[in-house]
């Protein structure tokens, strides 16, 4: 017997009439009539015994409706299965970031995300570029999220957003009243500088030679909000990326810095397998937060990028 032939056969046996396992089942009443006969024709029993126009089950239809149980559970198990799948209420979904991003733009896009699919799980874990690549390449990870990208085989990417570099300084900081600050006004001031051979503090030296200006750090640090965080409590000035100011508190004000140090932040994945509806959708969620960055730093006071991060 076929799946569709035991359920008619379920059916009628909790109705007792043809009449109503048709209209449960969405069919006609002949059709049910001449599925009994079929059914009775391929066991080489019978299945009904007809009692005052009431069908009831002989022991051996029973003994199919029970050993049937498992077979319609596990079937109800899996169609519920599909549906949380095809509205993506469950899942596991797997992502890396480096730390600009991961402090940023990440958290309040997975607070909304899982909020939304509280019986989704997730791992996340914060990473320096290198180990975002080894984490998707080595499946540890469906997404990955960094900023600056090189290529690399079987890594497919995507730009989320393109920014530029700006400068943070705490509020009583003579530069602080400035609307935009160049390399050439940094000298004098202690200034915090990205760790040598990364990509940001590549991309900032490469600056202060361009504007032909001296770049002689006071302290250098690995992580753009390690410099955020260490600008706001007047240890020196830095040139960081545009997601990482939301670490320096609120008494960090945020400049646009020249020459324009363009930095783009990118979204991950293996090209060895396709993208998980999960991943797909928070893809797009991450790429809609980003885009309220653009625009955000406030040329009078404190930063809006900030709080442009928090609602995104």
């Amino acid at each position: 017997m076929n799946l569709r032939q035991l359920e008619i056969l379920r059916a009628v046996i909790r109705h007792h009439t043809t009449v109503a396992a048709a209209e449960e089942l969405a069919l006609s009443q002949p059709a049910i009539s001449n599925a009994l006969k079929a059914m009775e024709a391929q066991a080489g029993f019978t299945l009904f015994e007809r009692v005052n126009n009431r069908l009831f089950p002989t022991p051996e239809a029973m003994t199919l409706y029970e050993e049937s149980e498992a077979i319609f559970t596990l079937h109800a198990r899996l169609e519920n299965r599909v549906r949380d799948l095809r509205e993506q209420k469950t899942g596991h979904l797997s992502i890396v970031a480096t730390p600009p991003l991961a402090y940023s733009i990440i958290p309040p896009t997975l607070s909304g995300f899982l909020r939304r699919r509280p019986q989704t799980r997730m791992f996340f874990d914060v990473r320096r570029y290198e180990g975002i690549i080894e984490g998707v390449l080595g499946n540890v990870a469906e997404l990955g999220f960094a900023l600056g990208l090189s290529d690399h085989p079987g890594i497919a990417h995507e730009v989320v957003h393109t920014g530029e570099m700006v400068c943070v300084m705490p509020a009583r900081h003579p530069l602080a009243d400035h609307d935009v600050i160049s390399a050439r006004d940094l000298a004098g001031f202690p200034l915090i500088g990205l760790e040598r051979g990364t990509r940001l503090g590549e991309a900032v030296r490469e600056s202060f030679r361009q504007a032909d200006a001296d770049f002689q750090p006071t302290v250098e640090v690995r992580y753009c909000n390690t410099a955020c965080v260490l600008a706001s409590t007047g240890v020196g000035v830095a040139v960081v990326d545009p997601f990482s100011p939301r670490q320096g508190g609120p008494d960090l004000v945020v400049r646009p810095f020249t020459p324009c140090t363009t930095v783009s932040a990118y979204v991950l994945w293996s090209e060895a397998r396709p993208l998980s509806n999960l991943a797909k959708t928070f893809r797009n969620e991450v790429r809609n937060a980003s885009r309220s960055l653009a625009g955000c730093v406030d040329a009078i006071g404190a930063p809006s990028l900030a709080a442009s991060a928090e609602r995104g």
